[in-house]
């Protein structure tokens, strides 16, 4: 045997050593430990991939335009990415996601300002920081409100991307449980609580039914036919969701502003309120946990979106809380909760995009597309295949979310001051921004004159007391409980047992009668102790 053979031998069997100690490594760890390893390993080739300038640059851009985006009501993520797909084609796949990704999260921040500072909610999600998020801007706090969206939504950014990147797998096999029945249940559990985000469980109700019964103007969805029009071609179309919660939020306040007897008192914004306080931190660090949890649960399960997370969110906050009678008129928590709901539904959507090649909303569909536009197969198969794409989007998260908190906490404070200015400017522009979002999204000026007569209604539903959230999420959950039902009953063969017969559409059942049945009877013992009380005084 030469000196080559020799050290050739010695190479050999110093590698079968490496291979062999490794091998005791592993086995020592145990499971857990492998997939920790795993797990740094595919964050170290993310991170790897990401910190190019390239990446870097296409990931700032996408933030920063989904801010923008969200900022500008009638646009939306969906909207925006679709408007960039063509621009991207033939480019690099991992930069053009990462930037498609980047504007679906920023896009659930910058949505936050116009819903705080004019309190139009340019997208469903955002709905429900509006209630809380206005009326803390009209107590000189919008920057309090702003700054705490902003840190809500980082740590759901972040704690959703870890939760993508830890539980894909587990969670995208927990959704595939989720069929037609199930999806009409979680639906119905939604309208249920309605009561809860209104205060009053009747007006709640009875607002929800409404927006239901809008959003069966048009064309059935199933077999094609007319609904409600009253041969009314403006009407094929029905009523969209933009136009609608513009009309009710923006122009409704307007409105009733004007109507009052006395003109409102103008926001003064002092120094001391342009950031959270310990007190405002204290009250949202669980409220952004819970919406955290809420929010990624719920964006996992394909089709239900942000808009359910920030819903469910904010009952689950108003719930829990030992002073709910503080929701509708300035609770932080009411903020914080849906803010780190809508950005951890999110992350939660990715899931079954990259596990199952399922859309998760109306964004990730789209990414899906340019996905497949680019040659790649979305599914189980993409970690294997294109470990970098899959492991540099879940780090260009972690990446663009310390961004935009970067971005948003010193805007916070300037934004604020835009309250400083004069009723009288404000309106006229709260108007053209309302006039410019819906005319934008359709170019028909019939949705103009649809937004005139739902602000009308908006101004006698703030007049009377009624609610305007519950209607805009009846509108807005309709189409998915439509579809559910009747793909259910289709199943079933037109028989209702299909609801009782499968163990979670079942339990979310039980869970729809409690939230309708437990409220009524607190409510009933709250009368009767009130009627005694009254009789008592009285002997």
């Amino acid at each position: 045997m030469d000196n080559g053979d020799w050290e050739r031998g010695r190479h050999h069997e110093h590698h079968l050593l490496s291979i062999r100690n490794a091998a005791l490594r592993t086995a020592a760890a145990g499971p857990m430990g492998v997939l920790i390893m795993d797990i740094v390993g595919h964050l170290a080739l993310g991170f790897a991939t990401v910190f190019t300038w390239s990446n870097l640059l296409s990931c700032l851009l996408g933030v920063v335009a989904g801010q923008l985006i969200g900022v500008l009501p009638g646009i939306g993520p969906a909207a925006g990415i679709a408007l960039l797909l063509p621009l991207t084609f033939g480019g690099d796949p991992i930069a053009s996601t990462i930037m498609f990704a980047g504007i679906y999260y920023g896009a659930q921040y910058g949505g936050t300002m116009t819903s705080v500072l004019v309190n139009i909610p340019g997208e469903s999600s955002t709905v429900m920081t509006s209630l809380d998020g206005h009326q803390l801007a009209k107590q000189g706090r919008a920057g309090a409100a702003l700054g705490i969206a902003a840190i809500g939504s980082f740590i759901a950014g972040v704690l959703g991307t870890i939760g993508l990147l830890l539980a894909a797998p587990l969670l995208a096999r927990s959704a595939l449980a989720f069929g037609p029945p199930e999806y009409c249940m979680l639906v119905l559990l939604g309208l249920a609580a309605l009561g809860l985000v209104s205060g009053s469980l009747i007006k709640g109700l009875m607002m929800g039914a409404l927006g239901l019964l809008i959003a069966t103007i048009g064309v059935d969805p199933q077999i094609g036919s007319t609904r409600f029009t009253f041969d009314q071609i403006w009407l094929l179309d029905g009523f969209e969701f933009l136009m609608v919660a513009v009309a009710l939020f923006g122009v409704g306040e307007v409105l009733a502003s004007v109507g009052r007897s006395e003109p409102p008192a103008q926001i003064v914004t002092k120094l001391r309120n342009m950031y959270p306080t310990r007190s405002d931190w204290a009250q949202s660090r669980f409220a952004i946990l819970r919406g955290t949890v809420v929010g990624f649960l719920v964006g996992v399960l394909p089709g239900a979106g942000a808009t359910i997370a920030s819903f469910f969110a904010y009952a689950i906050e108003k719930r829990v809380s030992k002073t709910p009678e503080r929701f509708g008129k300035g609770a932080i928590e009411g903020v914080a909760g849906p803010e780190a709901a809508n950005n951890a539904a999110s992350a939660g959507a990715m899931v079954p995009m990259f596990a199952l090649g399922l859309p998760g909303s109306n964004s990730t569909a789209i990414m899906l597309g340019a996905l497949i536009m680019f040659g790649l197969r979305p599914g189980p198969q993409l970690f294997q295949t294109n470990p970098e794409l899959v492991w540099g989007i879940i780090a260009s998260m972690f990446v663009g979310n310390l961004v935009l908190l970067i971005l948003n906490l010193p805007l916070a404070g300037l934004s604020a001051q835009l309250l400083r200015v004069p009723y009288k400017f404000l309106y006229p522009t709260i108007l053209a921004l309302c006039i410019a979002g819906v005319y934008s999204q359709s170019n028909s000026l019939d949705d103009l004159y649809a937004m005139v007569a739902f602000g009308a209604l908006g101004y006698f539903m703030k007049r009377y007391d009624y609610p305007a959230a519950p209607l805009v999420l009846g509108l807005v959950l309709e189409p998915l409980l439509e579809n559910s039902l009747r793909q259910s009953l289709t199943l079933s063969f037109g028989s209702v047992d299909i609801f009782v017969t499968r163990p979670i559409s079942l339990a979310i059942l039980l869970l729809v009668t409690a939230a309708v049945l437990v409220p009524t009877a607190l409510h009933l013992a709250y009368v009767v102790r009130t009627r005694r009380a009254r009789e008592a005084d009285v002997k």
